[in-house]
């Protein structure tokens, strides 16, 4: 056995430590606004429930370890002191990796993951269409806990409203564990689903995924792809070449006779499977060659 002094080791590795090793953890997906109206939405593991009278969630934006600097959520908490705490189901964990890559101030994250912000009722920040459960909080507490890369931020949020898909409700009203098929958060890549256990969502951590806003609408009006395909769609940092696809498609003659059919459900079915096969790169040429034909 290994054994460590937390102030002897790099930050870095230190959160590595913490969250392989503290989990599986809920996942906060946080809606918040700021003074001039403008949505901004990210999910944090650092998050629970700690008491039911009065009905209180906390979550911690921590300070971004490689330059100390805060997140938006953080900033839009202090200033408004209200929050959205939305549940992530296993539907919507693609979507919710990509609204967590660090986009620039301005950008909306609704947009780029592609989800849909709908009006709360209490508090201003908006509700996330696709959570099955959502609590509108006004913020009670915030409690820094240090001033130094990696050190956390306590929201104190108390819940005001609350609303619940019935979708993941059982004949007796109360939620189905099994229906509502909850995700969490341990190290690195790593999630557990509810139902099935683990599996990885992997994302650009030094780059920035293009956002479901600019996957063309013949995709994203497809039937065939979910909220999740969007998401890891949506997660490259940019779509292949003209050339490259060409290249793709000479080499490969099972695509090559699928494109020929002229049956586009056969196209997105085949570019479904290389995503099921974790290969998003072909899943793009294929889609990109149908509108090169």
């Amino acid at each position: 056995m290994i054994t460590i002094d937390p102030k002897t080791i790099d930050t870095a590795k230190l959160q590595g430590y913490l969250q392989s090793s503290v989990g599986p953890r809920p996942i906060a997906f946080a809606s918040t606004m700021d003074e001039n109206g403008n949505a901004n939405v990210s999910p944090f593991s650092f998050f629970n429930v700690f008491s039911a009278n009065p009905p209180i969630l906390i979550f911690s934006p921590a300070r971004r370890v490689r330059d100390n600097s805060i997140k938006h959520t953080l900033i839009n908490a202090e200033a408004t002191r209200e929050v959205v705490i939305n549940v992530v189901n296993y539907d919507i964990v693609q979507q919710i990796s990509l609204a967590s890559t660090e986009y620039a101030d301005g950008v909306d994250e609704f947009v780029k993951s592609g989800l849909t912000p709908i009006p709360s009722e209490v508090v201003k920040p908006y509700r996330v269409k696709e959570s099955p459960v959502q609590f509108e909080c006004k913020v009670n507490q915030i409690i820094a806990l240090g001033s130094e890369g990696g050190a956390g931020n306590l929201v104190v949020c108390e819940v005001v409203k609350i609303h619940i898909d019935e979708a993941v409700l059982d004949s007796n009203g109360a939620i189905d564990q099994h229906k509502i098929d909850l995700v969490s958060r341990l190290g690195g890549n790593w999630y557990s689903r509810s139902n099935q256990g683990l599996f990885e969502v992997p994302k650009p951590l030094a780059t920035l995924g293009i956002g479901v806003d600019a996957i063309p609408n013949f995709v994203k009006q497809s039937k065939v792809f979910n909220g999740n395909d969007l998401g890891i769609l949506g997660n490259v940092e940019a779509l292949p070449t003209t050339e490259e696809v060409s290249i793709f498609v000479q080499e490969n003659f099972a695509v090559k006779a699928v494109l020929s059919s002229d049956d586009t459900e056969k196209v997105h079915l085949t570019a479904k499977k290389y995503l099921n096969d974790n290969d998003v790169v072909s899943a793009w040429k294929v889609l990109l060659a149908d509108t090169l034909k």
